[in-house]
């Protein structure tokens, strides 16, 4: 009979291992509602740490002719998710044969992402779109599923640098008496200023930002180039 001898590992020299299935692959996205439009843009930088992965990497999604999906985080989540949204808006087409508006999709992302929450989508997501009436929406969410409809929304890796840029341009928080309506050419010019700045101070930003202009009459995308380091 085989006599078998288990060894233990001298005391100090334990090691644990440990996978995570996420990844932050960094970015930074933001939306700005009007009161007929809706801005929304989002960098193409995806890093993995230190390494610049690719310089071309879309964070904005149109999932219709009203709604754009903006996300940052894991990569391969956020195509996950798009791929689930799309079957679900497509099903909802072919059943009540008429377009998902911007609120329906909002209340579907959340089901979505609360569905998950055991194991959640590493993602960031802000939506935005137009309501049944024509104005601009938007909306933030947490990683399963809580969300808000608000004027503005900032996540990401540079979130932190733009929101306070936000409240000041946008809602006027510290300044209530300057308070007024944007055009939506202002809005762009304010992006283009705030994407710009955190990609001066966010390594995981960078490259160019995608920018979405929703109206009545369509979408409008424009490509506004970032620094490359």
């Amino acid at each position: 009979m085989m006599n078998l001898q288990i060894k233990t590992a001298p005391a100090g020299h334990i090691k644990e291992a440990r996978f995570s299935p996420y990844e932050n692959n960094g970015g930074t996205v933001l939306a700005v509602a009007g009161k007929d439009y809706c801005v929304v843009a989002g960098d193409t930088r995806m890093s993995e740490g230190y390494s610049i992965l690719s310089r071309d990497v879309a964070k904005l999604y149109q999932l219709n002719n009203t709604s754009i999906l903006a996300s940052s985080g894991m990569h391969a989540d956020m195509v996950t998710l798009r791929k689930s949204l799309d079957y679900k808006i497509e099903q909802y087409r072919h059943r009540h044969h008429k377009e998902m508006m911007t609120p329906a999709i909002a209340q579907m992302l959340s089901n979505t992402l609360y569905f998950k929450r055991f194991f959640p989508y590493y993602t960031f997501n802000v939506l935005a779109g137009l309501d049944e009436n024509g104005a601009g929406v938007v909306y933030g969410y947490d990683a399963i599923g809580s969300f808000e409809s608000i004027p503005y929304c900032v996540t990401g890796t540079g979130s932190s640098l733009i929101t306070s840029v936000l409240d000041n341009q946008v809602a006027f928080k510290t300044q209530m008496k300057n308070k007024a309506e944007l055009s939506f050419d202002e809005v762009v010019d304010l992006v283009k200023d705030c994407m710009t700045a955190a990609g001066e101070r966010d390594i995981f930003t960078g490259d160019s930002v995608d920018i979405a202009v929703i109206t009545k009459d369509g979408i409008k995308y424009e490509k506004f180039a970032l620094k490359k380091d």
